[in-house]
């Protein structure tokens, strides 16, 4: 179930003193997390772009988002265990190979068209980018002081939101924009051989970030990635037979933590444009909407940014529960407001969403010791929560799209419960690898 991060000495760490450094390794899986952030968040324009395509509801819309999140809960294990099996280089490197093949399929969903094949294609790709998440997360928690794994992690993530900040002007350009229902206005029904032609805008836009996936996974083939694990494996596996991960807090709430977190995150930036785009909110064409939706991502990292520098100075717990007010008022705004005040507010929620899934996975392996793989690894499987967004298509169907957003409140107070008592550690343990990897990355 665990990612196979050994809790022995890593091998790129010697003890001789002509260790090999993290830094250039930390760099370059730098580059991942922008490509899956890119990736995911071409889903926030491809979904109104689908639904107008297919003429479909807000919950078939969202149940597009569902089975791209079910994929981490499906994938999860069997990356775990690839990883164990093949290496880590190697299965970022299928990893890749994976998404580039599902971002080829979706030229063929674009071509049928078909609402089935790009159902499976999405989750095609999400299951690549699983295995991408299972390595990297704890890898970057790791590689440093365990006091500043919360900044370290931020400011990789930050990364990954250049990548969702991008995302939203390259497909509201090759996608909505040069698609009938992108441009046209709220309202107006297309003909199906508008439908039609609209579904193939999406051919080119796959084709490109399937070339770049290939070249990624190219490099990362040829660069002398340092291994995290050694040849302890067996001593690490009997000390972790004594110990419980039901015995830490700070990881039994954490994971519903991560999981109601994504309901939240995923639920904002999918009906994003579908919300704006009311004549009583901004009153825009779907184009415009998906280019204001780089601002959302955009306010996610700069907030990475600067949290990964106030948490230098402040308590990580501390930092995540302010946060998560600020995110619980502006959603309430959102609700009760119209106009470009109820669009301004629920693109400030980036902003206060920025620093909360780094920040709870770090708490929530704190004090593991051993025990951090398995931590981690649950930690992975509980963005499977992304694919309950479709309850929220469903209120919107039912009560409304802007009352949906209740539900996103909701969220943000489980949040700050969790900073406030959910995310102290009981029965901490110490790390065996604490002595080996005492240099900060961050």
């Amino acid at each position: 179930m665990a990612p196979p991060l050994s809790t022995a000495t890593p091998a790129s760490v010697d003890h001789t003193g002509t260790g090999v450094r993290y830094g250039p390794a930390l760099s370059l899986l730098a580059t991942l997390f922008f490509m899956w952030g890119f990736i995911t968040v071409i889903n926030n324009t491809l979904l109104p772009h689908l639904r107008s395509v297919f003429e479909l509801n807000y919950t078939q819309t969202t149940l597009i988002e569902s089975v791209w999140f079910i994929a981490y809960f499906v994938a999860s294990i069997p990356s775990a265990k690839l990883i164990e099996r093949i290496g880590y280089k190697h299965s970022i490197v299928v990893g890749l190979a994976i998404m580039a093949a599902g971002a080829l399929g979706m030229m063929v969903a674009a071509s049928i068209p078909s609402y089935g094949v790009t159902l499976v294609m999405l989750f095609v790709i999400a299951s690549g980018i699983t295995l991408l998440q299972v390595a990297a997360n704890p890898y970057v928690a790791v590689v440093g002081k365990p006091e500043t794994a919360s900044s370290r992690l931020n400011l990789v993530q930050a990364l990954n939101s250049a990548g969702t900040m991008l995302a939203p002007m390259f497909g509201a350009y090759l996608i909505l924009g040069r698609s009938k229902s992108g441009t046209a206005a709220a309202g107006v029904t297309l003909t199906h051989a508008e439908r039609l032609a609209d579904a193939h805008s999406v051919i080119l836009p796959y084709a490109l970030v399937a070339g770049v996936l290939v070249v990624l996974a190219v490099v990362f083939l040829r660069f002398p990635l340092p291994a995290m694990g050694g040849g302890n494996q067996r001593v690490a596996a009997a000390e972790r037979a004594q110990h419980s991960l039901w015995n830490h807090r700070n990881l039994v709430f954490g994971i519903p933590a991560i999981f109601i977190y994504l309901i939240a995150e995923i639920g904002v930036a999918n009906l994003f444009v579908n919300f704006v785009s009311q004549p009583t909110i901004a009153n825009l064409t779907h184009e415009e909407a998906g280019r204001y939706l780089s601002f959302l991502w955009g306010g996610m990292m700069v907030g990475r940014f600067a949290g990964s520098a106030i948490m230098q100075k402040f308590r990580a717990e501390h930092v995540l529960a302010a946060f998560s007010v600020g995110a619980f008022i502006v959603m309430m705004v959102t609700v009760f407001t119209t106009g470009p005040v109820a669009m301004w507010s629920l693109i400030l929620v980036g902003l206060f969403h920025s620093i909360m899934f780094p920040t709870i996975f770090t708490l929530g392996i704190k004090g593991l010791g051993p025990l951090t793989e398995e931590g981690s690894g649950l930690l992975i499987m509980a963005i499977a929560g992304g694919a309950l967004v479709v309850v929220q298509g469903w209120l919107a169907d039912h009560f409304g799209l802007q009352n949906s957003f209740l539900l996103t409140a909701a969220c943000e107070l489980y949040v700050l419960f969790y900073a406030l008592w959910g995310s102290r550690p009981t029965h901490a343990l110490p790390d065996p690898q604490d002595a080996a990897l005492s240099e900060d990355f961050a």
